[in-house]
């Protein structure tokens, strides 16, 4: 390897044998600034080239480091960024037997209690592994297949309290998963997606693993959303029944058995089954809902998009990403005291989140988790204590562009909305609901009397902002300070989060494996093959 610098200000020129990971790219600056390249000395020495060769049989090819790489060069290494995220884990291939099958359950309307949802109702790959609403949609749809905008409730009001989280890469989560972390592993043991130690569940005491909560973590949230009336069971399947039984009986569906027999007028289930996993067994032994909750918790580890544009760069790809994108990345994990955004005090690590809860006060509004007037109060749901109260997990940003609109109940619906939230939220929330709250917002623009639908939720939402202050002057909070940024600052971080997208994710034939074939309906006559409101397959 030979390498040359000059003295200019804002680039360093190395010709490399091959392509090189950052980390490597480091210890050249380093030494490049020891030896005087990389700008600032005003030594007449640092005129002279300094060269050192080490053998290789690739052929030459020269690289320029500009002023934003070599700043960037040592955050990379101060924060232990890698650029591969899914290196030592145990990630299955969409073409696995069982999250195949996972697929089709995932698909199956026959899974929601009035046969009129599914998971995909709220999480479409094709839609950043969510829904693009405010508030998800899920039984008593007018139009049950219509998934994304356009798809509307009965009452022609959303009842399920929060946003959709995305499903993509939910197999790099270690910690928890829901955005107040209802499902938990016990011990956060790194590269395992919780399959080392207990996971605690909604039907488990706080702090104590739920014997049935599966292999990991994706396996133990399958369980949930079947459970949840306004989600996927509606109020009249086993109405006052518990999860358990819930459960029992839609295993019982789709494997034409004990009180389950004949509710399905199509049915290959045990078929499925028995292909997935390997096994001539019959339905009660096989088709139960601890095999139907793992093989949807394999299909949905299977969706990991984090081949993008930023972890290109971080593998030795200067040219992966802009200049604008990497000067977004510099205010990205620099501190507001240091002049930067601060975000990576919780965005931080390969999957962006410090898998943490924290204060940050975005605007509330909707039905609310019964919490009182609509309230939601986040983490303390979960662990009873006050001073959690409006903590919500931080989310991951990989893809983040695609998983618009962003919130617990999603209020903002751009990045550039979210990101100046961050500069005074307090005057963010005052302005959300001057200029009309959640009737701005696209889902709620035809909804007849919007402003009188929740006339706590400004009052909340202030609250929460409160509750940030008391975290702030604790010195409790991760966003100790208000962040101080112009519009083009702005538009840089906008960039820099662009550069986290997998371009798989907006590639509709990239996506096809993890779509079932629209020109069938499944196993049981109910797949929900989804379609946009023009009425066009997803």
């Amino acid at each position: 390897m030979q390498f040359n610098s000059n003295n200019t200000s804002t680039s360093n020129t190395i010709r490399v044998h091959q392509t090189f990971k950052l980390p490597l790219m480091i210890s050249m600056i380093t030494l490049l600034t020891a030896c005087g390249g990389g700008g600032g000395s005003s030594d007449e020495d640092s005129t002279t080239d300094t060269e050192e060769t080490v053998t290789t049989a690739v052929e030459d090819e020269e690289i320029t480091l500009s002023a934003a790489d070599e700043t960037l060069a040592p955050i990379i290494s101060n924060q232990n960024l890698t650029g591969n995220p899914t290196e030592n884990r145990d990630i299955p291939d969409i073409t696995d037997s069982v999250a195949q099958l996972g697929m089709k359950l995932f698909y199956s309307k026959s899974l929601g209690g009035g046969f009129d949802s599914a998971c995909v109702s709220c999480h479409h790959p094709v839609l950043g592994g969510g829904d693009d609403l405010s508030l998800s949609v899920g039984v008593d749809a007018v139009l049950p297949d219509l998934v994304g905008e356009g798809r509307e409730h009965s009452n022609n009001l959303p009842v399920v309290p929060r946003n959709a989280p995305t499903v993509y890469n939910v197999a790099l989560w270690d910690s928890s998963l829901f955005l107040d972390s209802r499902v938990e592993s016990l011990g956060k043991e790194a590269d395992t997606n919780g399959a080392l130690s207990g996971i605690r569940t909604p039907d488990s005491d706080f702090g104590v693993a739920d014997p049935n909560a599966g292999a990991n973590l994706a396996s133990a949230q399958a369980r949930f959303p079947v459970t949840s009336a306004e989600e996927m069971k509606t109020d009249a399947f086993e109405n006052g029944s518990d999860n358990e039984t819930i459960r029992a009986h839609l295993a019982a569906r789709l494997g034409d058995y004990g009180v389950g027999e004949g509710e399905l007028t199509t049915n290959d289930w045990l078929i499925e089954f028995q292909t997935a996993f390997g096994s001539t067994a019959d339905a009660e032994t096989l088709v139960t809902f601890d095999n139907i909750a793992h093989a949807i918790g394999e299909y949905e580890r299977s969706m990991v998009f984090t081949d993008n544009p930023w972890n290109q760069y971080l593998n030795g790809d200067l040219d992966a990403i802009t200049e604008d994108q990497k000067e977004g990345a510099i205010l990205f994990f620099t501190s507001v005291d240091e002049g930067g955004a601060g975000c990576s005090a919780c965005h931080n690590g390969d999957l962006f989140s410090d898998q943490l809860h924290n204060t940050v006060a975005f605007p509330q509004f909707g039905p609310g988790k019964g919490d009182g007037n609509n309230d939601d109060f986040g983490r303390e749901r979960e662990t009873g204590v006050e001073d959690d109260r409006y903590r919500f997990r931080t989310p991951s940003l990989l893809n983040i562009a695609t998983t618009a609109p962003y919130g617990h109940v999603g209020a903002y619906e751009s990045l550039n909305e979210a990101i100046r939230h961050y500069t005074n939220p307090r005057g963010r929330v005052d302005d959300f609901f001057d200029d009309g709250g959640w009737c701005q917002l696209e889902q709620f623009e035809s909804v007849e009397n919007c402003a009188t639908l929740y006339p706590d939720a400004e009052a909340n939402s202030l609250l929460a902002v409160d509750k940030l202050d008391e975290d702030r002057a604790a010195g409790t909070s991760k966003f100790p300070q208000n962040a101080r940024l112009n519009g083009g600052e702005v538009g840089q971080l906008v960039d820099f989060l662009e550069a986290l997208t997998d371009p798989c994710v907006e590639d509709r034939e990239c996506l096809d494996p993890w779509i079932p074939d629209t020109s069938n309906t499944g196993p049981d006559g109910n797949q929900l093959n989804a379609v946009d409101e023009n009425n066009a397959l997803l």
